[in-house]
């Protein structure tokens, strides 16, 4: 069976290579983190010694590592991926690192012979346990056909959108959404009850009518109970905004809505938020009103 590396064993990560060790599959790991790589262990996977280590032993190195930076040292380091691999080994990188570094970054390891799949993951840290993802390849066909079996592992829905670059992309477009539906429900729930509307009323006619989304079901019952450090951070979630203000500037695209969510998003960040998720930008407004949205 395919050998394959994983390389970055957070919240998602570890659940992603978890998933593949129970497929059966030869899985080698590495992480700073030794409480993570010990969880791994406990999974069926073998412990890698280093980067080098992973890159000469694997036929295909999945990433899922915070942004472009550390994929950056992590591929292209002393001791990383790009000097130590053989021919024809697959990277596969599941983190957001951005449209433009994925194209770069593809055709600089074409010259070495080494492919690289843009492979962005969508969903919570529930879906990568129980390997519901889902999952916007950019890449070729035929690479992406090598890989399924391992990407089948961790996901349940499995998208080719493209050339390299075309995964970053749709995810950057589907989190932007997503970011924006949550700064629209952090904007109206606390007007909500300065009019005079009760928290719990309100988030049930939202929740149960043509308001409810994924956003609305997911952060509405943690507002209401003030919890907001259950989800990815603000500060790491950030980057999705600042890939698409960069795409949008290149492109010469005005994005009005989009520049309204970044706005709220920004205020939060500069109001200390960074380490609370992004149910938190309601902290912004409530306070601008004078109000909490709480049971």
């Amino acid at each position: 069976m395919m050998k394959v590396g994983f390389i970055g064993l957070g919240q998602m990560g570890k659940w992603m290579a978890a998933n593949i060790a129970k497929q059966g599959f030869n899985i080698k790991v590495f992480d700073i983190d030794s409480t993570a790589m010990d969880f791994l262990v406990d999974q069926g996977a073998i412990p890698a010694r280093s980067l080098s280590d992973i890159a000469k032993s694997s036929e295909v190195v999945i990433l899922s590592l915070p942004n472009a930076e550390v994929c950056d040292d992590v591929i292209f380091g002393n001791m990383g991926i790009a000097g130590n691999t053989r021919p024809g080994t697959i990277l596969v990188d599941c983190g957001t690192s951005g449209y433009g570094w994925t194209r770069n970054t593809a055709e600089r390891l074409v010259k070495q012979e080494i492919t690289l799949l843009d492979a962005p993951v969508s969903g919570l840290e529930e879906k990568a346990r129980k390997a519901a993802l889902t999952i916007m390849v950019g890449g070729s066909k035929e690479d992406l056909e090598q890989v399924w079996p391992v990407l089948e592992a961790m996901g349940k829905t499995i998208n080719h959108m493209g050339a390299a670059g075309s995964g970053q992309l749709a995810k950057m477009i589907n989190n932007v959404i997503y970011n924006a539906n949550i700064a629209c429900l952090a904007e109206m729930l606390p007007m909500a009850v300065k009019l005079g509307l009760a928290p719990d009323k309100i988030a049930d006619v939202i929740n149960s009518g043509s308001g409810r989304s994924f956003a609305s079901e997911y952060f509405i019952p943690k507002m209401l109970q003030g919890r907001f450090r259950d989800s990815y951070r603000l500060g790491n979630a950030y980057k999705d905004m600042q890939h698409m203000e960069e795409a949008a500037s290149r492109h010469g695209i005005s994005l009005p809505l989009f520049q309204s969510a970044l706005d709220t998003y920004c205020k939060a960040l500069d109001d200390g938020l960074e380490n609370e998720d992004k149910g938190a930008m309601i902290k912004v407004i409530e306070k601008e009103m004078g109000v909490l949205f709480r049971k």
